[in-house]
């Protein structure tokens, strides 16, 4: 008998951890027709407004794609056959059309299978530069825009494995293409070679407080296959085809031409590697070179940048940020920390930013100091320009109008906000093409021109004001009148003349694209015709529904009702959603859903399952607030559990759901959001977590919004940590994760330690690895199977549950 207990207990131990083998599953139809349907195209215009190129591609790649020869080295994933990221996206048609026109015309003379990517505008725009990457490797291809054909101008030898890869010259004619040298050494095969001797960390005692980065370099072979895989011969090659030398081998990262076109700056990497950080903080070292290949200037030598000081404000010394001015021929620009990259550091002003002229050996100029850390520049003109900075801790960003040829006068602060405040959020400066081919300020006199997307508590209408620099005051010129439709102001094309291109969608309307006259009533003319290919759900009730929490905030989500839909039947509910963190309670309370958005039923949406029956509660609002001492953290589990209680009452009060059929679901924080749901909270009756990390002592020096370390907030880690409270976890959980994950802290060994965890405490979880995955989900076998999951899980433990 107790044998026989024995063997009862081996066969029930046995069966309960077995794996399913499962080949990959396709959901229901209504589903899969909406995840199949063709995409539209992508679409460019130049800057005139006059000649547009269609970007056509599918919609998912293959897992034969996915399974192509791959290397993850320093933060790249390259295959290393086509020296090309082996998760590139490629597009596989293109057209090109007159806006004036009705139709596009087919580009002739493309290659026989495109994977076409790297697109750039020749500088007066007749003609783009793109890779097409090959079974053998990448070739460059140009597109004539006037003649509408197409031509390859070099064999597939290009390296397009990191940084820049096509440049033009100014002249129209020629590029600086990166090729592969010709001294490639053959790669080592590191799964067989034969290891030499160990390999040995050392710390000096300084502090290397660095995020959990993947893809890291591991042995000495690792960097022998990035240095090899990083090298490139500097090519000029032309239109026509012809090739030459410009610079022998190295390992060149970043290229790019001063504004006229004279001048190259030209950063390659050097040596030590780092098994801490990825390549964009290996030595770096930037010179100026003519354009005949003259070395003119080293203007920039960085060390290893392996350790900051503590906070995500910190930075490294010297020089960092450096670029070309825009509005002058050729003048360099840069920044530098005045807090020794410090955060905790007392000064008064946070970096400074210097500029220099050609030919790079005079003493640099300095032209403003921020108080905060140093974001970036617009360029006006010799007196005008525009300058913003920002600080994490606080989420406050301001912006400086300053005179880049007098830096005795004092920038003047013209916005001083939250950049998490969208209500008060003034716009983007409209920029338009100078004569150099760069972009740079609009500007009518002392006027110039700000772009808004409109928030604001009746609504979102974007607008366009006018901005005179001399007495600091708006004066509007344009605002969207549109309350059944979303009118998205894309780019000016003439501010003089008024004409702007603008793309309108609805929630059954297919995002299209026009060129409005702001000067002129409803002067709006049409240049895409694009249709709707989801029209089996273009019916679907859809509103922005607002609520409140229990300590009041205002919260809200966009509210999708089953196509089935029959007043009076309580119906299952999805509940998806991302938390945020905010430093302030106006800013969480603000909303920015717009019910007029076009359904758009993505890969990784919820929306689907409106054809199944179910309430869909998409992008429900889950603000994570921690005023002036507090952080958002110190309270994360009980907001958002208040959070989640609020959105199923609000539902739940207007009538629609069975609450004790529920079920919430996330990606990435998201999926970290649903653990913690179902492990402090009895709300729901299911959950999905796709690609999460839940366990955070595996992520110790910080994750997503929380830069104390584990050791600093021990309590912190523990209380957010699903994993250290998984015996608590008793809701079915559907666990996805791709098994190539590279996004940092995310490592697939969270959902596999989570879902051991899980299942030997005894609670109800599946775990479905998604092979050759990374973060987001490219495969549409993956893809196809993970719906299929989904749906069967929500089937199973919220429609039918007893």
């Amino acid at each position: 008998m107790k044998k026989l207990l024995q063997l009862f207990a081996i066969l029930l131990l046995s069966n309960s951890y077995a794996q399913q083998n499962l080949t990959y599953q396709k959901p229901s139809e209504e589903i899969l027709k909406l995840a199949d349907a063709d995409l539209a195209p992508g679409v460019q215009i130049d800057s005139k407004g006059e000649n547009m190129v269609l970007f056509y591609r599918n919609q998912y790649k293959s897992i034969t794609e996915l399974s192509e020869t791959e290397l993850r080295l320093a933060g790249l994933r390259i295959n290393p056959v086509t020296n090309i990221g082996s998760r590139t996206t490629y597009y596989t048609n293109l057209k090109i059309k007159k806006t004036k026109d009705k139709d596009a015309k087919q580009i002739p003379g493309l290659p026989a299978k495109p994977r076409l990517s790297g697109f750039r505008w020749s500088p007066d725009e007749t003609m783009i530069a793109c890779l097409n990457t090959t079974d053998k490797g990448v070739e460059v291809w140009i597109l004539d825009i006037n003649k509408a054909s197409a031509k390859k101008i070099t064999d597939a030898n290009v390296n397009a494995n990191m940084g820049s890869t096509l440049n033009w010259f100014e002249d129209n004619q020629n590029l600086l293409v990166k090729m592969l040298p010709s001294d490639r050494k053959p790669l080592i095969n590191t799964s067989t070679a034969v290891p030499s001797g160990p390999t040995v960390s050392v710390s000096d005692g300084a502090k290397a407080q660095n995020r959990t980065y993947q893809d890291l370099l591991k042995t000495p072979n690792d960097e022998f296959n990035f240095e090899q895989l990083a090298r490139s011969e500097i090519k000029k090659v032309s239109v026509k085809g012809k090739t030459e030398t410009f610079l022998n081998a190295d390992m060149y990262r970043n290229i790019s031409f001063s504004p006229d076109g004279t001048y190259i700056m030209i950063t390659k990497i050097k040596k030590p590697f780092s098994y801490l950080v990825t390549y964009s903080r290996f030595p770096n070292e930037s010179n100026i070179y003519d354009n005949k290949a003259k070395l003119i200037s080293k203007v920039n030598d960085v060390a290893l940048d392996e350790v900051r000081p503590k906070g995500f404000m910190s930075t490294r010394t010297g020089k960092r940020n450096m670029t070309w001015r825009s509005d002058k021929p050729s003048t360099l620009v840069w920044t530098e920390a005045l807090d020794k990259g410090d955060p905790a550091v007392k000064v008064d002003f946070r970096d400074a930013v210097y500029q220099m002229e050609a030919p790079f050996n005079a003493n640099p100029k300095l032209l403003l100091k921020t108080k905060q850390r140093f974001s970036n520049i617009t360029w006006g003109n010799d007196n005008t320009a525009i300058a913003y900075d920002y600080w994490w801790n606080t989420r406050n960003t301001k912006t400086y109008l300053f005179n880049p040829s007098d830096n005795t006068k004092d920038a003047k602060i013209i916005t001083d906000r939250s950049y998490q405040d969208v209500y008060s959020d003034p716009g983007d400066f409209v920029r338009s093409k100078n004569k150099y081919g760069n972009y740079t300020l609009t500007m009518d006199g002392d006027k110039l021109f700000l772009m808004g997307e409109g928030f604001s508590k009746e609504g979102q209408f974007p607008f366009i004001d006018q901005y005179d620099i001399i007495t600091n005051t708006t004066k509007r010129l344009y605002q969207s009148k549109y309350t059944d439709k979303l009118e998205s102001l894309n780019t000016a094309l003439d501010m003089k003349k008024g004409d702007i291109l603008v793309r309108i969608e609805s929630k059954t309307e297919y995002p299209n694209y026009y060129i409005r006259n702001i000067y002129k009533d409803n002067d709006l003319k049409a240049i895409t015709d694009f249709k709707n290919p989801f029209k089996s759900i273009e019916n679907v009730d859809k509103r922005v529904i607002s609520y409140k929490r229990d300590d009041g905030l205002d919260l809200e989500g966009t509210l999708y009702l089953p196509l089935d839909y029959k007043k009076d039947k309580k119906y299952p509910m999805i509940l998806w959603a991302y938390p945020r963190e905010f430093k302030d309670k106006s800013s969480a309370s603000q909303s920015t859903a717009n019910p007029n958005e076009f359904v758009y039923p993505y890969w990784g949406s919820p929306i689907y399952w409106v054809t199944k029956g179910y309430v869909v509660l998409d992008d429900a609002a889950f603000p994570i607030v921690g005023e002036g001492t507090e952080e958002p953290n110190d309270s994360f589990r009980t907001q958002l559990v208040a959070n989640a209680k609020a959105a199923i009452d609000a539902v739940d009060n207007l009538g629609y759901i069975d609450r004790n059929k529920v079920a919430v679901g996330g990606h990435s924080y998201g999926a970290f959001m649903t653990a913690n749901l179902l492990s402090h909270s009895n709300l729901f009756a299911a959950g999905i977590a796709r690609s999460g990390a839940y366990n955070r002592t595996l992520t110790p020096f910080g994750f997503q919004s929380e830069e104390r370390s584990y050791w600093e907030a021990p309590e912190i880690y523990y209380n957010m940590s699903p994993f250290m409270h998984a015996d608590k976890m008793k809701t079915p959980l559907l666990l996805i994760h791709g098994v190539a994950d590279n996004n940092s802290g995310t490592y697939p060994l969270q959902s596999e330690r989570y879902f051991n965890a899980l299942k030997g405490l005894g609670a109800p979880v599946r775990l479905v690895m998604l092979p050759k995955e990374s973060h987001g989900y490219r495969a549409k076998e993956s893809i196809m199977h993970m719906l299929w999951e989904q749906e069967q899980w929500l089937d199973k433990h919220v429609k039918n549950k007893q």
